[in-house]
């Protein structure tokens, strides 16, 4: 494919290869996660059975970035149907999550970390709903890698301790079971480090169990039936292991364990809410994938309750523009897309939550038209929602910093630009955007205070394999700083209902049994019908704002996978954020250096408020693809953080 003279020419030199093979690909943010995966591949497994083997790894290696208390949401097509699905993993609020218990509990914002802001967990039962109807594993073998690290150790990844480090004066002072997980023998980890969570293996081992007493029927049956008989016999033990998680030894011990006030993010004490009765109320599905079109492709994203089709009403806006207005590389580029995201943004504050979004006149082409002739030569500093004939919800407050009542907190920041470093925590009386604050290179970590507040959460995986199987998964939640362990788990609850608000009205209002609009949003890509491409990102708000670049450098600038993903990344952080403590910077512009100080400069003279996060600071995608044409798989990874990795052959 050659490049597009309108962008920018891209650098003939990548930090890794464009992988390309004709047997399998996995990428994704560890990588052991990309071993595992690829492993199964290796054995005769499909992408379902390599991405469920490799998302339990993750859960391991990755405990900073995802846990099985967190969430998951994914994208796939199969061989045999090539029709975009969602894999829902996305679990709802508590029955007794009510803001009316929030505000009896002193709190006006859902705080970013404690078990008062966790959702029922989604991950681990929408990962056994994808393994049962199609992976092809006995789940005993999938769960196998995750067991073995979880029981024999791994080397503990550097990200992971600079976390650990972060957080241990919360853990030694207030969560001491989490002291006792990841503090051995009372102190941080070094980096490598054989760590272990054999609780977490022993309730593996449980959900394997679950099921041994199946059995296939008839040994005398011939052998189409006994084949049949084998299948079902396989999904039936994998259904007695997600009836384990969700009404056995997991939700009992959660349902004890949270009834106990513990310290939150508001520097204040409260007991969880979510009860055993939640998680057995709660199961994983699937559903169509929201699409649309955009230059010959379509792309395949969540439905609204994520954030996910404000990249499709960004590049619905993009869609009719001149090539030489889409290079992220230049300042009419940079300038052009930051606008047309504010605007898809502004929309998701207005609209999007757990239920009736009007997303195809959203996406239609005269709101597009419309919507489209609001990008100006200047940086708005406005949060512009548009109109259709379903009423917006009330717009949630917009605040550039935040003073829960007075009481000195942790500043806080925007995903992947401060990060944990493992420094000594800073305060101050209000939190306020990092954008606000030095900026500093973390190579594209997560911010993690000492609160224990989290923002840039989240892992990521993508398999494809010889058959044409596809998925794009972003787990993400439970990760080991956002709630106390639960000692006889070995993991904790996630946070995930800090991305609801407690003001009456709005589009993502806290509501009992409704799902809080997450920010997890993997792609798959489709051109003529058929996927070629599945690729996501961490990072909280910037997830599909990084994902936007690699689009329009890919189909539209011509470039390679790897040349996407090493290009210089921006973000704009012109509305309210999903993360506590929910604050914006009108106009706000986060950038790679590596973008030139011409551009930066330019940008900075059209009004956007621009924050140089370093030079290798955004953006953590990986992807894989799949020629149709040719059998030909590739898959790239990022650089950043040397700890994404990307394999195949």
């Amino acid at each position: 494919m050659s490049t597009n003279p309108a962008f920018t020419t891209p650098p003939a030199e990548t930090t890794r290869p464009d992988l390309q093979g004709t047997f399998g690909m996995a990428a994704s943010t560890h990588w052991i996660a990309t071993a595992t995966a690829q492993s199964v591949l290796e054995r005769g497994g499909n992408a379902f059975d390599a991405a469920v083997a490799g998302a339990f790894v993750l859960h391991v290696v990755e405990p900073h970035l995802n846990g099985p208390g967190g969430d998951v949401t994914a994208v796939f097509a199969t061989a045999s149907d090539k029709t975009p699905t969602v894999l829902m993993g996305q679990g709802p609020a508590p029955a007794g999550a009510t803001p009316e218990h929030f505000r009896a509990e002193g709190l006006d914002l859902v705080p970013g970390a404690g078990a008062l802001a966790a959702a029922v967990p989604g991950a681990v039962d929408a990962w056994l709903l994808l393994l049962a109807e199609h992976g092809t594993w006995e789940l005993a073998d999938v769960l196998a890698p995750a067991i073995g690290y979880a029981r024999d150790g791994h080397p503990v990844a550097p990200r992971v301790v600079a976390t650990i480090a972060t957080v241990q004066d919360l853990f030694r002072d207030h969560w001491p079971s989490s002291a006792e997980r990841w503090l051995p023998g009372g102190s941080v980890p070094v980096p490598g480090t054989m760590v272990r969570n054999e609780a977490y293996a022993a309730v593996l081992e449980r959900l394997v169990q679950a099921g041994s007493g199946v059995t296939a029927g008839d040994d005398t049956a011939d052998d189409e039936t006994a084949a049949d008989d084998t299948a079902a016999a396989r999904v039936a033990r994998i259904e007695a292991a997600r009836t384990e998680w969700a009404e056995g030894s997991v939700a009992q011990a959660i349902d004890t364990f949270v009834r106990t006030p513990h310290r939150h993010a508001s520097g204040t004490d409260h007991a969880g809410v979510v009860r055993a009765s939640d998680l057995a109320a709660f199961r994983a599905s699937t559903e169509p994938a929201t699409t649309a079109e955009f230059r010959g492709h379509t792309i395949a994203k969540t439905g609204p309750w994520g954030q996910g089709p404000a990249l499709l009403q960004t590049l619905r806006l993009l869609d009719p523009l001149d090539d030489e207005r889409l290079d992220p590389s230049t300042v009419l580029g940079a300038h052009t897309i930051a606008e047309a995201q504010k605007l898809a943004l502004a929309d998701r504050e207005a609209y999007y939550g757990d239920g009736d979004v009007p997303m195809a006149e959203l996406l239609s082409d005269a709101y597009s038209d419309e919507r489209r002739a609001l990008i100006g030569d200047r940086a708005s500093h406005e949060l512009r929602p548009g109109t259709v004939s379903v009423p917006a919800g009330a717009l949630p407050p917009l605040r550039v910093t935040y003073t829960p009542g007075g009481e000195p907190i942790a500043g806080v920041g925007e995903p992947t630009v401060p990060g944990a470093r493992g420094d000594a925590p800073t305060t101050s009386a209000v939190a306020v955007p990092a954008e606000d604050e030095p900026a500093h290179e973390d190579r594209g970590e997560p911010i993690v205070m000492a609160t224990g507040e989290t923002r840039g959460d989240t892992c990521h995986i993508d398999v494809v394999d010889r058959w044409g199987n596809i998925v794009s998964a972003t787990p993400s939640g439970g990760w080991l700083q956002s709630s106390p362990t639960i000692p006889e788990l070995g993991f904790c609850l996630g946070t995930r209902m800090q991305m609801t608000w407690l003001e009456e009205g709005t589009a993502s209002t806290l509501t009992p049994g409704a799902r809080p609009r997450t920010t997890l949003t993997p792609t798959l890509v489709l051109r003529d019908g058929e996927p070629v491409v599945a690729m996501g990102s961490p990072g909280g708000d910037q997830q599909d704002q990084w994902q936007l670049l690699f689009l329009l450098r890919t189909i539209v600038g011509g470039w390679s996978p790897q040349q996407a993903i090493d290009a210089p990344a921006l973000h704009t952080t012109s509305f309210p954020g999903s993360f506590w403590p929910r604050t914006w910077t009108p106009g706000g512009l986060v950038v790679e250096d590596r973008l030139g100080d011409e551009v930066i400069s330019g940008l900075e003279e059209l009004g956007h408020v621009v924050t140089r996060a370093g030079d290798w600071s955004l953006g953590r995608l990986s992807c894989v693809t799949r020629d149709p044409d040719t059998g030909v798989m590739g898959a790239a990874a990022n650089p950043r953080g040397a700890q994404g990795y990307a394999a195949g052959r």
